[in-house]
């Protein structure tokens, strides 16, 4: 996949869709932001090179349109979120939609299924719309993929300040490098398995079912 050089010299998202964005140590492309940590080898056998973020959009990537009060999609705050976390775990981000998840079909996730199972990492974090998150996941663990896929997102768009995804998405990344393979989502701290989780809609939170 073709990579970009950084979240402020990216191409507009029609570009973007098709290419990855590499992290390491906390930058892009071998520049990093700060101190490089150098990894020993019993913690390079036990964690995984790298974990593939595959972007979906959700209200995570939401954004405030001041002139007609709606939110919209612009281009995904992650690069942003992953840097003002200090984040030096090996990541590729790849954006593959920028869409609301309760306008998301099955055709929808079938492309976020062929994305996991086209990655060569074989951990993965999926930023989702918390409406269908619980019903991408169940498609995900229909698929038998053999890999750890990690879901989140959000309950308020990262632009308002105030957000709970920086939080949702370190937790997910974790996750991730531990979980063994299967289907999970994460949200508020809390791990979930898929097809054992539903989201609360009157309480705004998820809860587990099995």
């Amino acid at each position: 996949m073709a990579r970009v050089p950084g979240p402020h010299s990216r191409p507009g998202w029609a570009r973007e869709r098709a290419q990855a964005v590499t992290w390491r140590d906390g930058g892009y492309n071998g520049a990093p932001h700060g101190p490089t940590v150098a990894l020993d080898t019993e913690r390079c056998a036990r964690v995984s090179a790298a974990i593939r973020i595959v972007v979906t959009g959700g209200t995570f990537d939401k954004v405030y349109d001041e002139l007609t009060g709606r939110l919209f999609f612009r281009e995904t705050h992650l690069p942003e979120m992953l840097r003002l976390g200090r984040c030096r775990a090996p990541v590729e981000l790849e954006p593959l939609m920028m869409m609301d998840s309760l306008d998301m079909t099955e055709a929808d996730r079938a492309r976020v299924v062929e994305a996991c199972r086209r990655a060569p990492e074989g951990r993965l974090v999926v930023t989702h719309g918390t409406d269908t998150m619980a019903e991408t996941a169940r498609t995900l663990q229909a698929a038998e993929l053999g890999k750890t896929v990690v879901l989140t997102g959000a309950m308020v768009p990262y632009a308002f300040g105030s957000s709970d995804g920086l939080f949702n998405l370190g937790s997910a990344l974790s996750f991730a490098q531990v979980l063994p393979p299967g289907v999970w989502v994460a949200m508020n701290g809390q791990i979930f398995e898929a097809g054992k989780v539903v989201k609360n809609r009157s309480t705004g939170i998820f809860e587990r079912t099995g």
